[in-house]
């Protein structure tokens, strides 16, 4: 939890002198591919290989764990506290694909395309989902209280997202926080496709912020059925989920749910 807290000086009205504060740590990590950098992401640091695989994941680099060849921090491969992660390709994994990856990346970050264009491409790599999850709706509604009682350095600074993965019977497999949603989402999902159990179809994705278009775009690469998020989700979020028979969820908390796209009733 070190690596993911700092200590600030505050100073609030009426109080007669300064304390200390917990922040939550944002730093960059770049991300490179055989030494090229793909991207550059802001994150909290912790469970970095984690959020590197599920980034290459979801970003369409690689298909599974067998593309990876080695990943370690180059900056001290022998520690977990540098801001760069190095990645090495199996063989016969075409390098060019890392170059879509960068090249999506900094797009999606100009919106460059329109929303039927962006859905259309996504759709010529993602298929329609051949699994889902209908879970029980008192399952769902207990998912927010369950996941706040794990938010340890979210309690500590109330600064960070939350992303889970749970299977069917609503078990917690994985949790991981993190400044930014989609790092977070890459997180979990990193973690699965390191334990070489991707894809994810066999289980729900929580997310404690908002479900944006690059969540949903992310847990459609990885197969996830049904995603359930604390806040509302975009327009083109349920457009995308609804093409793809996605389930998608939003505003769960405080014992209700909206249903946008799915089977759940």
């Amino acid at each position: 939890m070190s690596l993911k807290i700092r200590r600030a000086r505050v100073h609030r009205p009426g109080a007669p002198a300064e304390t200390v504060d917990s922040v939550a740590v944002e730093e960059p990590l770049e991300i490179r591919v055989e030494g090229e950098t793909v991207a550059i992401t802001m994150r909290t640091p912790g469970d970095d290989l984690d959020l590197t695989a599920g980034f290459l994941y979801t970003e369409g680099v690689i298909d599974g764990p067998d593309d990876l060849h080695a990943m370690a921090h180059v900056d001290d491969p022998a520690s977990p506290r540098g801001n760069t992660v190095d990645v090495v390709l199996a063989a016969g994994v075409p390098a060019a694909r890392a170059q879509g990856a960068r090249r999506s990346f900094f797009a999606s970050s100009a919106c460059g395309l329109c929303s039927a264009e962006i859905i259309d491409r996504i759709l010529r790599d993602v298929p329609t989902l051949a699994r889902t999850i209908s879970p029980d709706p008192e399952l769902l509604l207990a998912l927010p209280r369950r996941i706040r009682a794990r938010q340890e350095v979210f309690e500590a600074t109330g600064g960070l997202h939350a992303a889970a993965l749970f299977d069917a019977s609503g078990e917690l497999e994985s949790l991981r926080e993190d400044i930014g949603r989609h790092n977070a989402v890459d997180k979990v999902i990193g973690a699965r496709l390191r334990a070489d159990r991707t894809p994810c179809d066999d289980a729900m994705l929580f997310i404690s912020g908002r479900a944006g278009f690059e969540i949903i775009q992310k847990a459609a690469v990885a197969r996830i059925g049904l995603v359930a998020a604390v806040g509302a989700p975009s327009s083109l979020s349920v457009a995308l989920a609804d093409r793809i028979g996605m389930t998608l969820i939003g505003f769960l908390r405080d014992g209700r749910y909206n249903r946008y796209a799915g089977l759940i009733d």
